[in-house]
């Protein structure tokens, strides 16, 4: 059973409650790290469940071959599906090392969520996020498919994922947007400005990835080096001169982390789940120790005074490189507010 102590939050104002911490699935099936074996990545969800985390994150794009999904799939059976909140994600068509191509078509929604169904072995998703908006469609014609899979019963909630103000606003006027996944840490700070505050104007909850710095404040590539086979070598806050200037912050995270008697990756975490109640953040690993560190963080009791604190001790100007791998996720693309013509 899913342990009581969990703190639970509601996610946007159509029902979804979640773990308060959930869980990010993406490196079971490698990205980070070398891919966990089946028995041990199903061992793995299961002691987060045992934990008291239920809010689980996947996506049709995750591991080579769907498998993050194929993955999750076979973890369920061994849970009570009706205490898990499942989100998967769809609309990445293809990366390459210099482009994201999205696809938003009806047609791709509806192929995505049957097949994504079909490998997760579930009867519905609890929460169908569009992982990146495809700003050559309308997002009301994208919305409107998945609106007619909430209906059918094959989708509950439905989510956006970096997607700009002006596409959250038409998207939760054609059906109710339950929350936005976005990248917020302690030096991933660019949402604050606009897209934190639309959402709560229009009552959506925020679900963070990243939440330590993909992995920085946990001591990835300071403490411990990084493998060839790691994504982040190619990540502009971890090559060269970036980095060497950034180790400064997590320096400086790690004195102040003394000071509360927690680590730097407990105090990093802390911080996000603090800047709200409408906040459900999803680190992922694949460590049972990193996990329980940052179940950890939940016990940090901070006050309004440390969180200015933690958060003066990061001047964003101070953060060398941009948070997203080249020109992969180019700002043009994400943040476009102009709605393409019908």
């Amino acid at each position: 059973m899913a342990s009581e102590i969990m703190p639970r939050i509601k996610l946007g104002s159509q029902g979804l409650e979640v773990s308060k911490l959930g869980y990010g699935c993406m490196g079971l099936t490698g990205r980070y790290n070398a891919p966990v074996p089946e028995e041990d990545g199903i061992a793995i969800m299961k002691y987060v469940f045992d934990k008291g985390i239920t809010f689980f994150d996947t996506s049709d794009v995750y591991g080579p071959n769907h498998m993050n999904e194929i993955l999750v799939g076979k973890a369920l059976k061994h849970l009570p599906r009706d205490k898990v909140q499942l989100g998967t994600k769809f609309g990445i068509l293809k990366i390459t090392e210099t482009e994201l191509v999205a696809n938003g078509t009806p047609e791709y929604v509806r192929q995505c969520c049957e097949a994504s169904l079909k490998r997760l072995d579930v009867d519905y998703i609890d929460l169908y996020y569009q992982h990146r908006v495809d700003t050559s469609v309308p997002i009301e014609d994208t919305i409107g498919e998945l609106k007619k899979l909430v209906e059918e019963g094959k989708v509950k909630y439905i989510g956006l994922s970096e997607a700009s103000m002006d596409t959250i606003r038409r998207a939760h006027a054609v059906h109710p947007i339950t929350a936005v996944q976005l990248e917020w840490s302690l030096w991933s700070r660019d949402s604050e400005d606009w897209i934190i505050p639309i959402c709560r104007e229009l009552g959506i909850g925020i679900v963070p990835y990243s939440p330590l710095g993909r992995g920085f404040f946990a001591g990835k590539a300071v403490v411990e080096s990084l493998s060839k086979e790691n994504d982040l070598v190619a990540h502009p806050r971890f090559k060269g001169e970036n980095f060497e200037k950034n180790k400064s912050i997590y320096i400086r995270i790690t004195n102040l982390a003394g000071k509360y008697g927690c680590t730097p990756a407990q105090l990093a975490l802390a911080w996000v789940l603090y800047q709200g109640d409408d906040v459900a953040p999803i680190p992922g690993t694949t460590k049972i120790k990193n996990l329980d560190e940052n179940l950890g963080s939940l016990k940090l009791r901070l006050t309004v005074d440390d969180i200015k604190q933690i958060t003066d001790s990061v001047p964003l100007d101070e953060v060398a490189g941009s948070r997203t791998y080249t020109n992969m996720y180019n700002s043009t693309w994400r943040f476009a507010d102009t709605p393409p013509k019908r």
